[in-house]
């Protein structure tokens, strides 16, 4: 303890300044009083200064303090006291002082605590609030636990009722821009619309948009901006409305574009899937669009669409390209398509009617767009071929192979190339250089491989002093071919290659061993028969 404390507490005069004061305990009773100055202040012997000399609380404009244990006062403001003199206090309560009560400095009586110092009231400024909520009941419309905004400009002035949580900003919604809030209880928004706990939606007017306190801010939507050349994917969530007036269930999906809104704000219950770009076909294009949606948005499951450039779309849900965009069919006159009927219909260059699983030849020259009722199964080229060229052709119904021999042919809707095989010696025979500059014409070489293209004719030319043995399988007959000479193969004919020496003796003597041989064969097979 100091010495000017010391001497205070010992002397019994104490000078107490303007707008000081102290608190004194007597201590016969055991009750503390206030002393206000400018005082000279006598001492007692059974006194005690408890508090002060301590300056008188002022509040200046704009400010205020809390006082905990207020002193009790009657109607007229008067402070009131026990029948022991001590000052009556209300004990665990709390009392706001402003500067329009207290223009003139105050003292604390005993028992009071300044809770809250002097302090500058709050300015609440435009576009936010504080958010309140009430710790106890009052105006018997505020219920403990009820929040709510004090919104400014404005200066907030405390109630001891009230606490503030936080200050709020407001959320500004620029142009293409929405907020997405949510109700933390059931309430009625800005817009005068009841929403229930939980319970999620937009507000899209531009500007500064104060939350009130039972909304929360989730985020903020920026606007998906559509072109002719994009659309939106969207699927719903919940059944509900959306901003065109549509109602969509639960699962559906469906496409905006342009034609609807330049921009779109996705709502609450919309799910963006993808963004769709355009389907463009030129006028030499055209698809078939499986399962395609039909005027009520429906898709049609197992359907088909045909389409043809030129044309701008967007593929609606669930919509699919069969095969992608294809070029039309452009036929010269020496090709052809083989086609094949999945549906029946009306076919409409020919005049007739298409039944399932009819084949036919579709021939140039001509532009074809396939129906979605047809199947193109091939394209056809014709061959050109010199009268000593050919080719093997096989009937795909019946089986039956045939030459055909120089002229342009294309093979028809039941019709296929049939490759001929050969012995490996005959094959060795025709791929021997000498044999190929001589004997085989270039085009029948197959130029990648190297070795003989099995479906065209087969063709040999005999050399002087040489002879072939040719037999045909179907009819059981053979026949020697003596060189120079050219023979073509039928389907069922094979060559067996005799070499003869320029002797005109060994010729005559190989052309005597041949003929036994054939006369042989024929007595057995004659004999046999029988």
């Amino acid at each position: 303890m100091s010495s000017k404390d010391s001497s205070s507490q010992i002397s019994p005069i104490h000078r107490i300044p303007p707008f000081y004061y102290i608190h004194v305990l007597d201590q016969n009773t055991s009750v503390t009083r206030l002393e206000i100055g400018p005082q000279k202040f006598f001492k007692q012997d059974n006194e005690k200064i408890r508090t002060g000399p301590k300056r008188m609380i002022t509040i200046p404009p704009g400010h205020y303090c809390t006082i905990e244990n207020p002193v009790v006062k009657n109607e007229m403001g008067q402070v009131q006291f026990d029948e022991n003199g001590q000052v009556k206090l209300s004990h665990g309560n709390l009392d706001i002082r402003l500067n329009k009560d207290y223009k003139d400095p105050f003292p604390l009586y005993p028992g009071e605590v300044l809770k809250q110092p002097v302090t500058l009231l709050k300015y609440v400024a435009a576009n936010s609030a504080l958010r309140l909520k009430a710790i106890l009941d009052f105006d018997e419309q505020r219920k403990t636990g009820d929040q709510w905004l004090f919104e400014g400009p404005g200066t907030y002035i405390p109630r001891k009722e009230v606490s503030v949580e936080e200050q709020i900003n407001a959320t500004i919604i620029g142009p293409n821009q929405a907020i997405k809030l949510s109700a933390k209880r059931e309430i009625t928004d800005r817009m005068g619309e009841h929403r229930v706990a939980g319970e999620n939606w937009l507000v899209k007017t531009p500007g500064a948009y104060l939350p009130l306190a039972y909304e929360i801010v989730i985020n903020i939507e920026n606007a998906h901006v559509l072109t002719n050349k994009n659309a939106l994917h969207l699927r719903a969530l919940k059944t509900f409305t959306d901003d065109f007036g549509q109602t969509r269930n639960n699962g559906d999906e469906w496409l905006v574009t342009i034609e609807q809104t330049e921009t779109h704000i996705l709502n609450v219950y919309e799910e963006l899937i993808t963004i769709i770009d355009i389907t463009v076909l030129n006028s030499r294009q055209y698809c078939a669009i499986l399962d395609p949606v039909s005027a009520d948005g429906k898709n049609q499951l197992g359907k088909k669409k045909l389409i043809v450039g030129e044309k701008t779309f967007f593929l609606q849900p669930y919509e699919r390209l069969e095969k992608g965009i294809q070029e039309i069919n452009i036929l010269d006159e020496d090709e052809g398509l083989i086609l094949k009927c999945t549906e029946s219909f009306e076919d409409e260059i020919d005049k007739v009617t298409r039944m399932a699983g009819d084949r036919w030849l579709l021939r140039g020259p001509r532009e074809y767009v396939p129906p979605t009722q047809v199947e193109i199964l091939m394209k056809r080229k014709a061959i050109p071929l010199d009268e000593n060229e050919g080719i093997y052709v096989r009937n795909i119904k019946n089986g039956r192979v045939r030459t055909v021999i120089g002229q342009t042919y294309i093979l028809t809707e039941n019709e296929e190339l049939w490759d001929k095989e050969l012995p490996l010696r005959i094959e060795q025979l025709l791929q021997k250089d000498s044999l190929v500059e001589k004997h085989i014409r270039t085009k029948d070489i197959d130029t990648k491989t190297g070795k003989r293209i099995k479906w065209k004719l087969v063709t040999y030319h005999i050399p002087q002093n040489e002879a072939v043995q040719v037999y045909d399988y179907k009819v059981k007959q053979s026949r020697i071919i003596f060189g120079p000479d050219l023979i073509m193969l039928e389907p069922d004919e094979h060559f067996t290659h005799i070499n003869s020496s320029g002797s005109m003796v060994y010729s005559v003597f190989l052309l005597g061993y041949l003929s036994l041989v054939f006369f042989l064969l024929y007595f057995f097979f004659r004999r046999y028969l029988q």
